[in-house]
């Protein structure tokens, strides 16, 4: 495991995808999108001097996992998805910890224009 001080982070933003997660059964059928930013946390420095990417994370095969996931789950609650994203991130074992940020850009609540957003953080 790498010392906290030799942690860097990669930063994955606007991964946006279709799916059926919330507490209303409307949420269930209807569905709706969500985005996700994830903050990776991990050593870059052999990535950086070798300039070669099986020493760094590959996130061109998580994105479309990541994807999939909200996709087909149906979950009631955002927090449960979060933390199965955080799962997915985790597999590398480049990886030691992720920030998760699940984004509902349209809740449906009356009168209500804001986003509701779930921030969880996991570490190997």
């Amino acid at each position: 495991m790498a010392s906290i001080a030799s942690l860097d982070c990669i930063h994955i933003k606007g991964i946006r995808a279709y799916g059926y997660v919330g507490f209303l059964p409307e949420e269930q059928v209807l569905g709706q999108w969500f985005e996700v930013d994830l903050a990776l946390w991990l050593d870059l420095t052999a990535a950086s001097q070798s300039d070669d990417l099986t020493q760094t994370y590959d996130y061109s095969v998580d994105v479309p996992k990541i994807q999939h996931l909200i996709q087909t789950v149906r979950y009631s609650l955002l927090e449960k998805l979060a933390d199965e994203i955080a799962a997915i991130a985790l597999t590398s074992p480049r990886i030691e910890q992720v920030q998760v940020r699940l984004i509902k850009p349209n809740p449906p609540i009356p009168d209500f224009n804001g986003q509701i957003v779930v921030e969880i953080t996991r570490s190997r």
